[in-house]
This record gives C-alpha cells, structure tokens and sequence, in this order.
C-alpha cells in the first residue's frame, strides 16, 4: 500500500489526541456540531488531523457523544468516550491515553474546537519537538496549541487535574522547546461571542 503521508513526520510512531469532549456550558448547545465550512466545527478539526499524516488519531468525546457520533465523520480515528468530562480536559487527556498505541513515541495535543490549526504548524510542531519531553507552537502573539508530548512524559500527563494543567507543564518543563509558527494564535469557541469571532476570521 502507497503510504498516503509520505512528507509527513507524524506517519512513524506519533499520535494525534484530540480534545472534544466539552459539555459547552458556556455556549449553550454543543460547540462540537457548529455550522462551519459545509459541516460541523469539530469535522473542519478532524479533517486537518487526518490531512496531517499522523499514524493514529485518538478522539476524546463526552458532552452530546451521541449526537457527535451521529453527525460527525468519524473514519479513521479510535473514538473514546470519556464519562467524567466535566471534572476537566485532563480527564479526557487520561482517557485518550488509554487508547493511545504502545509503540506511539510521541503525542500531539490538540482541541477539538480550534479549526483554524494548519497542517503546517502541526507537522512543524511534530519535527521541531521530536527528541525533546514536551513542544508548544510559538505564535506570532504568544504560545498555543497544539502541544507535543514525548512518550516519557505520558505518565505524567496522566497525573494532571482540572483544564489549564497541562500548560504548567509547558510553563515549568525542564525540557520544552518552542517551535516558530506564523501567524496568530487560531481561534478556539468557548462562547458565542468565541463562535462569531471564527466565522469573522474566516471570511
């Protein structure tokens, strides 16, 4: 078989994990199945997943699972439905890990509600990381997602709590490395206001 993702440096022993478990409190209807370029919010973030290359690709679910998978293309990813996703993305961080490959060695970290991320960024993110305990996309205004996370670092991402965790990883590691990105930080939808600002973006 003709490797679909011969440039790209996921294809050998790296795996997506991506975070769309969210409840949307704040929005009031799930964030996941927003309208957006023909299809759903979380559809636009799959589909630059699998345009990435990665040899697996894990997807948290939680808030409106059944409505997620009846609406959401699915294909080619290892779906984990995570019942304790309003005590924090880290409990979906821990969920996906489970399902995670042994042979993966390494782990990018990506939200589900961030469209606007690039096949480039992952895949600069993804080379300018390997080798090094955790990466983080140094933006034009300040860091971002998504996150790299060597494989030795899997137990520690385990042992995080509550949704902002994972950042102290980044704030305090002893071996993080920043990978130039262009650009601005892309968007993420927590509100509506979050929603409107995207389509404007997009336009």
């Amino acid at each position: 078989m003709v490797d679909p993702h011969p440039d790209s440096p996921l294809h050998d022993g790296v795996a997506a994990l991506v975070l769309a478990a969210g409840g949307s409190r704040r929005l009031g209807k799930p964030k996941q199945l927003l309208a957006y370029r023909g299809a759903t919010l979380l559809d636009a973030t799959l589909t630059t997943v699998r345009e990435a290359g990665f040899e697996q690709v894990v997807v948290a679910l939680g808030g409106a699972a059944d409505e997620v998978l009846a609406r959401v293309e699915l294909d080619q990813v290892d779906v984990v439905l995570n019942p304790d996703f309003g005590q924090g993305c880290a409990t979906s961080i821990r969920s996906g890990l489970d399902h995670v490959h042994p042979a993966m060695r390494g782990l990018v970290l990506l939200l589900g509600d961030q469209p606007g991320v690039t096949v480039d960024a992952i895949r600069a993110l993804a080379s300018g990381a390997r080798g090094h305990a955790v990466g983080v996309c140094q933006y034009d205004d300040g860091p971002g997602h998504p996150l790299w996370f060597g494989r030795g670092m899997f137990e520690t991402l385990r042992g995080l709590h509550g949704d902002k965790a994972v950042w102290k990883l980044v704030d305090a590691g002893d071996d993080v490395v920043r990978v130039p990105v262009p650009g601005d930080v892309p968007h993420d939808v927590d509100t509506w206001d979050d929603y409107q600002a995207l389509l404007a973006a997009d336009d």
